[in-house]
């Protein structure tokens, strides 16, 4: 069952205390409460498509779609503290260790798509760059970057839509590796990034 606008969940007082000896206090379940919830949070930032593809238990993945769609804010609260809930029955080990390396994922991909545009401004501003490049990645086409290279900056220089200087980040793109990422995910990140169409060199 999903909270709703309408009602708190139900959390009954065994649930928030327990003093049986050798048991977490209080204070500690309320923090281990509080964890969960954030756990449930950051679930909910996936995109829904992420979520689908995870592995979770089936009332929790309909949970967090749930409140991916609710607007108010009270609600949202309330349904993160179902999340909560919903998970203090699970083992949040397996759904934690997913998203810290869906977490790493992420900043690998913004430390390579950094790399990528670092290499671009180098190419464009320097130039000694284009050698410095095909000295670290061999299969790089010399005379398709010079052009790519020259053109871009006529482009600049005429004020043209700078077709040349996206074309650069694509092509480095597939020629620098992504660090840690297999063939099916690579296929799968180059799909999804794109630039920004309107940036300006």
């Amino acid at each position: 069952m999903i909270a709703t606008d309408m009602s708190e969940p139900s959390i009954s007082p065994s649930d928030e205390i327990d003093d049986t000896p050798g048991t977490p206090s209080k204070s500690q379940r309320k923090r281990d409460m509080a964890e969960l919830e954030d756990m449930g949070e950051a679930l909910t930032g996936l995109s829904e498509d992420r979520i689908k593809r995870m592995d979770l238990p089936e009332d929790l993945r309909a949970a967090v779609l749930e409140a991916k769609r609710i607007k108010s804010f009270g609600a949202r609260r309330r349904q993160l503290k179902y999340i909560g809930k919903v998970m203090r029955q699970l083992d949040p080990a397996p759904i934690r260790a997913q998203l810290d390396a869906l977490e790493g994922t992420s900043r690998a991909q913004t430390a390579w798509t950094h790399k990528i545009e670092h290499w671009r401004h180098r190419l464009l501003s320097e130039d000694t760059a284009l050698n410095a490049l095909v000295a670290e990645y061999p299969d790089a086409s010399h005379p398709q970057l010079r052009t790519l290279i020259e053109t871009s900056q006529r482009e600049k220089a005429l004020g043209r839509i700078p077709r040349a200087y996206r074309e650069i980040f694509q092509v480095l793109r597939k020629l620098i590796p992504q660090p840690g990422v297999g063939a099916t995910d690579a296929r799968r990140a180059d799909e999804s990034l794109t630039e920004e169409d309107e940036e300006n060199p």
